[in-house]
């Protein structure tokens, strides 16, 4: 499984499909997040295409968690 693999190397980055896919989320949806600030750290790359570092999504979700 490629999540697997991704896992493995944390300084890879994701594109936002993956990051989408990822999360169970629509770009749409990515993009509302990211203009409210809400979303990940991007790196945004010379041609526009965005990118997500793996340990910062890690870093993310586990700042999104719930206490349970």
């Amino acid at each position: 499984m490629a999540a697997i693999a991704t896992a493995l190397r944390p300084h890879d980055k994701l594109t936002l499909a993956e990051v989408c896919a990822e999360l169970g989320i629509s770009r749409s949806t990515f993009y509302d997040w990211r203009a409210k600030r809400k979303a990940p750290r991007c790196i945004t790359l010379p041609n526009g295409s965005i990118r997500v570092r793996r340990a910062e999504l890690e870093r993310w979700l586990s700042a999104h968690e719930d206490a349970a």
